[in-house]
């Protein structure tokens, strides 16, 4: 797993390219830590480069999304592949994650 991050418009991006599975969930969430230790407002993730989530992985994100609610921190995934999608659909993520088809449309909700 590979990072970049980079704000745009009040909104803290995190690019993720590569599989998030259990070699790497402990990386990523010492990222997110991070970001939440900052109170960051807005976070989205952009899954356009990731190709598989394990339940580490889906653990990791659900954590993050604990630790923003106390602050009011918003969440978010764009650019996520249907194979992606899939694993978030089969344990019902969706429900809990908003995911949006493109950056624009992510960054918009997030700033409402």
């Amino acid at each position: 797993m590979q990072t970049r991050e980079h704000s745009d418009q009040g909104v803290a991006t995190l690019v993720i390219e590569g599989e998030i599975d259990l070699a790497c969930s402990p990386d990523l969430r010492a990222i997110l830590h991070a970001y939440a230790k900052k109170k960051v407002p807005a976070l989205l993730l952009d899954f356009q480069g990731v190709n598989y989530v394990d339940s580490s992985g889906l653990a990791t994100l659900i954590e993050y999304v604990r630790l923003a609610q106390p602050y009011g921190g918003k969440f978010g995934l764009a650019h996520v592949s249907e194979r992606v999608r899939t694993i978030f659909d089969l344990v019902r993520l969706t429900e809990f994650f908003p995911i949006f088809p493109t950056l624009d449309e992510a960054r918009t909700a997030l700033l409402a």
